[in-house]
């Protein structure tokens, strides 16, 4: 694995390279983000003439989108997004150009984009239009059996284009209000759709399934249309692997969808065309006459692929797979116009069942569809791709490494739009500003699991995780009843430490932390919280938390300009060290013990609100000193 991934990356950087004009050094999904975003600046008229309306096509895009958010943090791409989103959603939550009583599940794919902006921003009118997209599936018609109508102009009929629309955001939505029961009803739709449109002989699926088999399409003993249409299996795969992600794991269905994953996987493999790495817009059927690769199957095969592996849901061979693939994607479909604008070639327009004009699922009818050039749902699965491609070329070579953030010591909660209490303040799965979502995708990145302990550390579950993070404990007037830290609990640290463990202290400001019995802990390896508070920023003055780093510095080998507001200094005594010290103060510590390495810093530091690049000005490294460090921690692990 160390091996391959030095290849991705010597590819990915020769062939950003080849493609880029001069002075262009931004990796290849910033680049296609960057003329998305001028080519629909102000407007989601995806055709000249065609007025803009709540499209899936608006969503296939803005996922792209975030995924490049997510490496880069770079706060212009969520405001595009929410600048997109914008142009639709009223105040009340109402969506522009949306009926629920077309009963279209292409138009409930949006709802994802709807959950990333009501989880980061709070604002209840995100809510409020994620609310009318469920609502709709409460009452989409259903088969006999209980699977999805596609549309309410398409009765009785299953596409797999419907799960990628409806099943990711039903189980998004699902997650994030605990409707526990929805997961049941999601699995069944996936079960259904493999169920009757899955052949036996290749292990694909087809494009539609009627059960009423009226439809001349249908064939009149399986109801199944008549060809594998690329795209079409592309939407299937891309829902499992993004539905996986919000299906609990405790959940009696979850292996029936990793199960249906991997033998679409195994089909997916077989049919990649073995010279160029690409997928055909009729899978199996690559030597006919009149077809041809696509770009957007190749990419959405390339992304499914690509996250199964990294999720652990496929074995590793397939990222081989998934790498033939993309590298036959920028050698046959991307272009470098003049100007700088990268092109994505080899997209077809559309592709359906039924409808007027008829459309009969012949071979001859998916040839006829147009291919056009930067097609909203090609860029959009292009940028899936790269993103994950890119994020394969940047893991850590190695074992998988768990990373457990403390749960326990800091135990604040609120209530959540449920009413529910939820863990709450620098944890792993918070999108708003005090939350470490982002700073938890940097461990994916980097290729770690993420992990949270509830409970106290003990030797048993100590044992069970790599890198150790303890943040800001409760004071009592966070909590009413904090669980400071006491002797059994600063032994078992210890000693773990002591054994190789790698463990982060983050503490804050006096009148902001606890300091007694955290401070217990930090003696052990030769560091003190002081009880003081610097770098205190006035307004927007954020010059005023600069920390700069040297150059060659042993942790932050990138960034070079920090922010950190409101923070405890550090005193250090042996086996400790200062590792950043700005005018006499101590600002952050390493010690080592026995095998082990503890890194302190007085301040939460890596909380989404100067991390995630919609607040700080870019001329800040904080999401790359937030990647260095990481990686430092994952280094400091023994073989």
């Amino acid at each position: 694995m160390q091996g391959f991934c030095k290849i991705v990356f010597l590819y990915l950087a020769l062939t950003a390279g080849m493609i880029a004009s001069a002075g262009q050094t931004a990796p290849l999904s910033e680049r296609v983000a960057t003329n998305v975003m001028t080519r629909w600046k102000d407007s989601w008229e995806t055709e000249p003439g065609k007025p803009e309306k709540w499209s899936y096509e608006q969503g296939v895009v803005l996922k792209g989108i975030e995924s490049v958010w997510y490496n880069t943090a770079d706060g212009r791409y969520f405001k595009y997004i929410q600048h997109s989103i914008d142009r639709f959603v009223n105040e009340d939550g109402t969506i522009k150009t949306y009926k629920l009583d077309d009963y279209n599940l292409d138009n409930v794919l949006n709802g994802r984009v709807l959950l990333l902006l009501y989880k980061v921003t709070g604002q209840d009118k995100y809510r409020r239009a994620a609310d009318l997209l469920r609502e709709q599936l409460k009452t989409q018609p259903r088969t006999s059996e209980g699977g999805f109508w596609h549309k309410k102009v398409y009765p009785s009929q299953m596409w797999l284009d419907g799960l990628y629309m409806a099943e990711p955001f039903y189980a998004e939505y699902g997650a994030t209000f605990h409707e526990d029961a929805d997961f049941d009803d999601i699995a069944k739709q996936f079960v259904l759709m493999e169920l009757h449109a899955r052949d036996v002989k290749t292990g694909l699926l087809y494009h539609g399934w009627d059960e009423s088999r009226k439809q001349r399409w249908a064939n009149r003993q399986t109801g199944t249309s008549a060809n594998f249409w690329g795209r079409a299996v592309g939407w299937y795969a891309m829902a499992l692997v993004d539905t996986l992600d919000y299906f609990p794991k405790d959940h009696p269905q979850r292996n029936s969808l990793i199960a249906i994953l991997k033998r679409l996987a195994v089909a997916v493999e077989r049919y990649q065309d073995r010279q160029s790495g690409l997928w055909f817009e009729v899978l199996d059927q690559s030597g006919t006459a009149g077809n041809y690769a696509e770009a957007s199957v190749s990419s959405m095969f390339v992304y499914a692929l690509a996250k199964g592996v990294r999720e652990g849901y496929l074995p590793a061979s397939y990222l081989n797979v998934a790498q033939k693939g993309y590298q036959g994607i920028l050698k046959q479909f991307l272009e470098t116009e003049p100007n700088g604008q990268v092109v994505l070639k080899g997209t077809v327009s559309v592709g359906g069942l039924g409808g007027d004009p008829y459309r009969d699922g012949s071979y001859r009818y998916y040839l006829s569809e147009k291919v056009v050039n930067n097609d909203p749902k090609g860029l959009g699965a292009f940028l899936l791709a790269s993103s994950e491609m890119e994020t394969a070329a940047g893991k850590i070579a190695g074992p998988v490494r768990t990373v457990t953030l403390d749960y326990y010591f800091n135990s604040e909660t609120k209530k959540d739009a449920t009413g529910r209490l939820a863990p709450f303040h620098y944890k792993w799965e918070e999108m708003p500003n005090s939350g470490f979502s982002l700073w938890g995708h940097v461990f994916h990145i980097l290729g770690a699991r993420t992990e949270a302990l509830a409970v106290a550390p003990t030797a048993g579950n100590l044992k069970r995780t790599d890198i150790y993070i303890i943040v800001d404990p409760d004071t009592r007037e966070e909590n009413e009843n904090p669980h400071y830290l006491e002797e059994n609990d600063i032994k078992a640290i210890t000693n773990w430490v002591k054994s190789g463990g790698v463990l982060v202290l983050m503490s804050n400001d006096f009148g902001n932390a606890e300091f007694d019995h955290f401070n217990r802990l930090a003696r052990e390896f030769g560091i003190q919280f002081n009880r003081d508070s610097r770098n205190k920023v006035t307004g927007n003055d954020f010059a005023m938390g600069l920390i700069a780093t040297p150059v060659g510095h042993p942790i932050f080998k990138t960034a070079r300009r920090l922010y950190l507001k409101e923070i405890c200094t550090l005193s250090v005594v042996p086996p400790a060290e200062a590792t950043i010290e700005d005018k006499g103060d101590v600002i952050m510590a390493v010690s080592k013990l026995g095998q082990g390495t503890v890194f302190a810093v007085g301040d939460p530091w890596f909380y989404n609100e100067y991390l995630d690049g919609r607040k700080l000005p870019l001329e800040f490294d904080n999401f790359k000193a937030a990647k260095d460090l990481s990686r430092w921690l994952i280094q400091q692990l023994r073989k």
